[in-house]
């Protein structure tokens, strides 16, 4: 299994709270209610701050 840094798990974690609140949105506005497209989302953004995330397989 990939290992994520705490930074990662923390952003996943707060996108997952936001998907749950119904205030998570994609890239084009819409309202995000899969829990893939939520870590996904996670992932992204602890990517762009510089977290260590794996690459896709």
């Amino acid at each position: 299994m990939a290992k994520y840094s705490e930074k990662a798990g923390e952003k996943v974690e707060q996108a997952m709270h936001e998907r749950k609140e119904g205030t998570l949105k994609t890239g084009t506005g819409k309202k995000v209610t899969s829990k893939k497209q939520a870590i996904a989302i996670g992932l992204s953004e602890a990517k762009k701050d510089g977290a260590r995330v794996p690459k896709k397989p």
